[in-house]
């Protein structure tokens, strides 16, 4: 099953303020950042039932090699893989799922 992906707006913020953050640490590191998350990403798309279920339906990926959590709703009637946040793993974790 093909699985369309959709980013929250407040997602999408999150991921440009922490390309920004690592581009401004470093000339490419934001690019490595957008890569390895565009990876996980597409592993999700593959098979977003393999991550664990944590919270009112919400689903938790770790990105590889920085400290960020890929939060994400599925879908099925709608063949839909919802992202509501790129998550810092350093933030208030009350205010990791939101809809």
């Amino acid at each position: 099953m093909s699985f369309t992906i959709e980013f929250d707006p407040k997602a999408d913020k999150e991921y440009f303020d922490a390309w920004d953050w690592y581009e401004n640490q470093s000339v490419g590191l934001g690019d490595r950042f957008g890569n390895v998350l565009l990876k996980q990403v597409q592993s999700i798309s593959k098979d977003p039932f393999a991550y664990p279920n944590k919270k009112s339906n919400f689903r938790e990926s770790k990105v590889v090699d920085f400290p960020f959590l890929i939060l994400y709703k599925i879908y099925p009637a709608k063949n839909l893989i919802y992202i509501t946040s790129i998550f810092h793993t350093s933030r208030n974790p009350k205010k990791k799922y939101r809809k």
